[in-house]
């Protein structure tokens, strides 16, 4: 069984701008706690489309058993940073410029799943393809 990885930006906003702070929450539910190695919480933009796929990490956090509350990494967490100045958000024909808040679970016998949740940073084009 996958665990349930939620994962909630607060006080959502349509776009952020740069210097904005993005602050996260998330839970880990549907898995013992002794099964957990690992949690990483990111925020990261990629890129998609022709060319090579680029990606960049602005914000990271590792957490294991030893960081958390009784060693139980399944406990609501919250991160937060301020956003940059760029890249922007992007979705041109060719290439686009995606941002996401994505947390990683690292499992025992070496399994990894994440989730991830999108959000726009400061658009420079229509982000609906037209």
């Amino acid at each position: 069984m996958e665990p349930l990885i939620s994962l909630q930006i607060l006080n959502a906003k349509p776009t952020y701008q740069p210097g904005d702070v993005l602050e996260c929450e998330y839970q880990i539910d549907a898995v013992e706690a002794g099964q957990l190695q690992a949690i990483e919480a990111s925020v990261l933009w990629y890129t998609e489309g022709k060319g090579d796929e680029d990606m960049g990490v602005h914000f990271f956090q590792r957490r294991v058993n030893g960081d958390a509350n009784e060693g139980d990494l399944r406990q609501l967490h919250r991160f937060r940073t301020a956003l940059p100045n760029s890249p922007l958000s992007y979705a041109g024909t060719i290439v686009k410029v995606r941002w996401c808040a994505r947390i990683r679970v690292f499992l025992r016998r070496g399994r990894e799943v994440f989730f991830e949740q999108a959000f726009t940073l400061g658009a420079i084009g229509s982000l609906d393809g037209s």
